[in-house]
C-alpha cells in the first residue's frame, strides 16, 4: 500500500516539475509586464503540499484557474491563503522571490499579511466539513489549471482567459498535459471546476475520459454571488452534483 501511494505522489511531483519547466520558457507581451511562477520560486512548499495531499487515489479533484496574488503566489499552494497553509496544513518551507517582482505585488511567503479571500473561503469550507487535512485529502485534491500569475504594469491581475491565441495556445498545451497527468495519477471520479473557466478547461481536456466534470461557484469576492453565503451555495452545488452527500 505504501509503495502504491508513493507512485501517485511521485507522479504528481514529476508532473508539477514538468509543468514548471514548460511554462518557464514561455514569454508574454503587453499588457502583461510581470509573470510569477510559484512552482519555481516556491517549489519546496509546493512539493511539500503534494507530499501532504497527493498520496493515493482521489475521488474528487477541485480545479482552480490560476494562483491569486495573496494566495498561491505567496505560498506555492493552490488557493494557498497564508493562515491555512501555516496553521491548518502546518507547512513551513523556503519561499524565494520571482525573478522580476512587481513593487505592488511583493512575495513575502508566510510573512504576507494580506489574506486571499478565495482561499480562505475554499479551505475554510473544507476545514469546516472535514476537520483535518488528512480527512480531506483522503478523498480530495486541489490543483490549478494554470500555475502562472499575470500582472499588468499597474499591478492589476490579468487572468488567463484574457490571453490572445498566440499566448494562450502554448500555455494551454503545457497546462492540458499537466491536467491529464494529474488525472492519470489520482484517477478521480469527478473533476470540479472552481468557476466557469476551470470547468470549461476540464471539460475540453477530459472529454474522452470516463469521469464527470462538475462546476461550483468561484469563491472570489469579485463575484457578487460569492459574497452572499458562498459556503452554503457551494455546498448545495456539490451535493446536487453528487460530489458530496448531505
Amino acid at each position: 500500500m505504501a509503495k502504491h501511494r508513493a507512485i501517485h505522489e511521485n507522479a504528481l511531483i514529476v508532473a508539477a516539475r514538468t509543468l514548471c519547466d514548460a511554462v518557464q520558457r514561455l514569454r508574454f507581451a503587453e499588457p502583461i509586464t510581470h509573470v510569477y511562477n510559484p512552482l519555481a520560486y516556491a517549489w519546496p512548499m509546493h512539493e511539500a503540499y503534494l507530499k501532504r495531499a497527493g498520496a493515493g487515489r482521489k475521488r474528487v479533484v477541485f480545479l482552480g484557474m490560476n494562483p491569486g496574488p495573496w494566495g498561491m503566489a505567496q505560498t506555492g499552494v493552490p488557493f494557498g491563503e497564508v493562515g491555512f497553509v501555516r496553521d491548518w496544513f502546518k507547512l513551513d518551507h523556503p519561499i524565494s522571490k520571482p525573478k522580476q517582482e512587481h513593487p505592488k505585488r511583493q512575495v513575502h511567503g508566510l510573512r504576507c499579511t494580506r489574506s486571499e479571500v478565495s482561499g480562505r473561503r475554499l479551505w475554510g469550507l473544507f476545514a469546516a466539513r472535514f476537520g483535518s487535512p488528512a480527512k480531506f485529502f483522503a478523498d480530495h485534491l486541489v490543483a490549478n489549471y494554470c500555475p502562472l500569475v499575470f500582472m499588468e504594469s499597474s499591478g492589476r491581475n490579468f487572468t488567463p482567459d484574457k490571453l490572445n491565441a498566440a499566448a494562450r495556445e502554448p500555455l494551454e498545451a503545457a497546462c492540458d498535459a499537466h491536467l491529464l497527468a494529474v488525472v492519470e495519477a489520482v484517477r478521480p471520479e469527478v473533476v470540479v471546476g472552481v468557476g466557469a473557466f476551470a470547468a470549461r478547461c476540464a471539460s475540453r481536456v477530459l472529454s474522452d475520459r470516463e469521469l464527470r466534470v462538475a462546476q461550483m461557484l468561484h469563491p472570489s469576492p469579485a463575484s457578487p454571488a460569492a459574497n452572499r453565503g458562498w459556503a452554503e451555495q457551494a455546498t448545495a452545488q456539490l451535493i446536487e452534483a453528487g460530489v458530496w452527500v448531505s
